[in-house]
């Protein structure tokens, strides 16, 4: 039996029910491959489930306020995918009709879609013979055929994408797609992979060569950026405080925050005073400050390591722009400050 028939068994016995299979509608699938970047199945199900519950078409999703929608977002972190999901349901329902392009070249053309999820919106909604290449598909082809490619090369995209187009039966190219990332997903996967049970143990090159953890090549590593960011949870004689929202491109853009002092280590009490004093955060009096914890939460995103505190800073009087602790919950934060006002702000 070769390798797609075998796969595809494999996937229709083992096979996840999620609720974006159930359907060929590109609006869920789309929605579901954005959501599924860099976010695993689990974490990304509810999201998907309140989405489609919310905006039930493309229509609903474009005529809602950005805030709604990073606000729905929050806590899959990688907010640019929210923020190009908006533009891009707005492209398709006031320019297109509300009808999805049909085809993987037209698809590239929406904001946020790259070739990968073009890819699967193409295969899994009209059927076109276009393969899938994730890292799962490159761990499972590496492995099972030992190619040695860096992954890290740009070129490597093209290698992989036509093995698997040669593959990939042309009538049935949505469940080969959906087979080999599933398989990868759940049997071939990157670390202790239970080799033994898998359907391929008779033909797999890297399992007969051992060198299942030598496969996939990538050589390419990330530079990780340390950043110190100490928050100012100002809080008045009403128990309002103050936020600001992130409007400068990069992390948490269009996100909302308590006014901020990143130094370049972490500081303490001493730094935040003076800093409070030069700065323009509020014209009252300031009372105390008070650190909530003597710790730094380090949060930890592909390319920074954020070192955050939370400082409380009260004051004398009304603040100007105050808000109560039920307004500032209805507003989109990054999931670590969301965290924060759960645990501290009752």
């Amino acid at each position: 039996m070769n390798f797609s028939n075998l796969l595809i068994q494999w996937y229709l016995l083992n096979k996840r029910d999620l609720p974006w299979r159930n359907t060929i509608n590109p609006y869920h699938i789309w929605l579901s491959e954005i959501m599924l970047q860099q976010t695993r199945v689990a974490q990304g199900t509810p999201y998907f489930l309140a989405f489609t519950t919310a905006f039930p078409t493309v229509f609903d999703l474009a005529k809602a306020d950005e805030e709604q929608v990073l606000k729905l977002w929050q806590g899959l972190g990688y907010y640019s995918r929210a923020r190009n999901l908006h533009k891009a349901a707005q492209y398709v329902a006031f320019e297109l009709n509300g009808v999805f392009p049909n085809n993987y070249k037209q698809l590239l053309e929406l904001k946020g879609v790259g070739e990968y999820t073009a890819a699967a919106i193409a295969s899994f909604s009209y059927n076109e013979a276009v393969p899938v290449v994730d890292g799962n598909v490159f761990r499972v082809l590496s492995r099972y055929f030992d190619v040695e490619t860096d992954i890290a090369l740009a070129s490597a995209k093209k290698e992989f994408a036509a093995l698997a187009f040669e593959l990939m039966p042309k009538e049935d190219p949505a469940t080969f797609n959906q087979a080999i990332m599933e398989f990868g997903a759940l049997q071939c996967v990157p670390r202790n992979p239970e080799c033994t049970i898998c359907v391929f143990n008779a033909s797999c090159l890297a399992l007969q060569k051992n060198k299942i953890n030598q496969l996939p090549v990538k050589s390419k590593k990330l530079k990780v950026t340390k950043r110190y960011f100490n928050y100012l949870v100002i809080g008045d004689e009403n128990d309002n405080t103050i936020i600001q929202k992130r409007t400068a491109k990069g992390i948490w853009h269009n996100l909302y925050e308590f006014p901020l002092i990143e130094s370049e280590k972490e500081e303490g009490f001493e730094y935040i005073e003076n800093s409070l004093k030069s700065s323009l955060v509020v014209d009252n009096k300031v009372i105390s400050i008070m650190e909530y914890d003597d710790k730094s939460n380090v949060h930890k995103l592909s390319h920074q390591h954020l070192y955050i505190r939370f400082w409380k800073v009260t004051v004398a009087g009304l603040v100007i722009n105050g808000i109560d602790n039920k307004v500032l919950r209805s507003f989109p934060f990054p999931i670590v400050i969301h965290n924060f006002i759960e645990k501290e702000l009752k």
